[in-house]
């Protein structure tokens, strides 16, 4: 197995959005469409690979709710009132 290494520094554009492309069933990627340029993160080829991607998806989610409540803090205030 070849491992790649690498860090990507971009900036969502106004029509970025994340997604999930399904592939098969347990077999998905997380898609992150920056406006302009997309960074897809799929499935490791290692054993139990989907679990390994739903535990960083769920950190990605924590650590994305946590920016997101830093840099506007009104709106995480409405949407924990919701």
């Amino acid at each position: 197995m070849t491992v790649v290494a690498f860090t990507v520094t971009c900036s969502p554009g106004r029509e970025a959005e994340a997604g999930v492309r399904q592939i098969g069933p347990g077999w998905a990627s997380l898609v992150l469409s920056m406006d302009p340029g997309r960074v897809v993160i799929d499935v490791p080829t290692v054993s139990e690979g989907a679990l390994v991607l739903a535990r960083f998806c769920r950190v990605l989610a924590r650590e994305a709710a946590r920016i997101a409540a830093d840099l506007d803090p009104e709106q995480a205030l409405s949407t924990r009132s919701e």
